[in-house]
């Protein structure tokens, strides 16, 4: 009997590059210590414990184990609606807001919403392989917008306007930046947003680790705060690194009642409703874990200047951008990027992610994600490097 045939753009999406990673450290013998792992963004501490008391709580209710809204729990969506409302000077209001079980099901909601088989999203190289993923998948063409390295991979609005087309339906940005930790200056983002707005098409913006900007920065855009955003504007969120909840998988996306209408179709197919246990414990903690959210944010920034002096002291290797939770590090070495991250994990045991996982053009570069080590793990960086044949 012949097995049943698959979906040809299903088969021809890659497979999920961190698995593929982590296999290289099964051949590390542990020469140098324990592993280094660089190469997923995870919160590197717990949740604060009332956080985790509350969520405890809440998931021992019998409410918890019913199902919920399509869209979330109002309790939520009205406490992200506020926390926007303060970050950004924006009108946002609850009809705004959708929860989506964690940000990667809210980009694939609103890519289904905004494009159709054969239609065509704009994407930044590199991209965020779960991004480029999802538009394969979905029969979506991906026209490619390099980031170049001269630019602090900071995307260019000219070059998207030549990219522009008839079938083209959005432009996706991600700031700060997976992978690079490059962060989107908001000059750049009005000029997206016009050019978006004179084209007829969305801007779609992937704010993940907006909680994370480098000190001094506050208010990342204005653009929710401009008249007129509904209906061009999708903003995207997660609640699983600033909160340090990835497990219970929340996210959000704010966009125009109409649109967010319009996912509640996709969504209540996939979903249902968002998990439900700690929904309520979330909507407590946007106010109420304000100043851990603060240390967490200054945490990482000394992070990341910790990472930029041990690169400075590695000959060979420089940082082409940085913030949030990535480096993207340029390598000294003749060799494709995969094989150098592969040489790191399984010799040196550290664990990054080679530039090719991201994306045509990236050969020369690693992602590191130096957000999830402490301190003292991320000191030993540098002697490892050294160590690399």
């Amino acid at each position: 009997m012949n097995p049943p045939s698959l979906n040809p753009l299903l088969v021809g999406t890659d497979v999920p590059p961190i698995p593929a990673a982590q296999r290289w450290v099964d051949r590390y013998e542990g020469t140098y210590g324990e592993l280094i792992n660089l190469a997923q963004a995870v919160p590197g501490t717990a949740p604060p414990a009332e956080l985790l008391a509350r969520i405890s709580a809440s998931a021992g209710t019998p409410e918890s184990a019913t199902y919920g809204p399509i869209l979330g729990d109002s309790v939520l969506r009205d406490a992200l609606a506020g926390d926007v409302r303060a970050i950004y000077g924006a009108d946002i209001t609850t009809d705004d807001v959708a929860i989506t079980a964690g940000c990667n099901q809210g980009f694939f909601v609103a890519m289904m919403a905004l494009a159709k088989a054969g239609d065509e999203i704009i994407l930044p190289t590199p991209w965020y392989f779960n991004h480029k993923m999802t538009l394969d998948m979905l029969g979506v063409v991906t026209r490619l917008l390099p980031c170049l390295e001269q630019h602090g991979f900071v995307p260019q609005a000219e070059n998207a306007r030549a990219l522009l087309g008839p079938k083209t339906r959005a432009i996706v940005l991600v700031t700060p930046n997976n992978p690079t930790g490059a962060v989107y200056p908001p000059s750049v983002l009005a000029e997206f947003a016009d050019l978006a707005r004179d084209a007829g098409v969305a801007l779609v913006l992937d704010e993940t680790y907006r909680d994370f900007l480098p000190a001094g920065q506050t208010s990342p855009h204005d653009l929710l705060a401009t008249p007129g955003w509904r209906g061009r504007l999708l903003q995207l969120y997660s609640f699983s690194k600033s909160y340090a909840i990835p497990g219970h998988r929340l996210g959000a996306v704010i966009a125009a009642p109409a649109m967010i209408g319009e996912l509640a179709k996709v969504l209540d197919c996939l979903m249902i409703c968002p998990p439900r246990a700690a929904q309520a414990a979330v909507a407590w903690a946007v106010a109420g874990t304000g100043d851990w959210r603060q240390a967490t944010r200054s945490r990482i920034n000394a992070r990341a200047a910790t990472f930029r002096e041990i690169i400075a002291c590695s000959p060979g290797w420089s940082i082409s951008a940085i913030g949030a939770y990535f480096a993207y590090v340029r390598h000294p070495f003749d060799n494709a990027c995969d094989v150098v991250a592969e040489k790191l994990a399984s010799e040196v045991g550290v664990l990054t992610l080679p530039g090719s996982f991201f994306g045509p053009g990236q050969e020369r570069h690693l992602r590191v994600a130096f957000a999830n080590v402490d301190d003292d793990r991320l000191a030993a960086v540098g002697a490892r490097l050294a160590s690399l044949a």
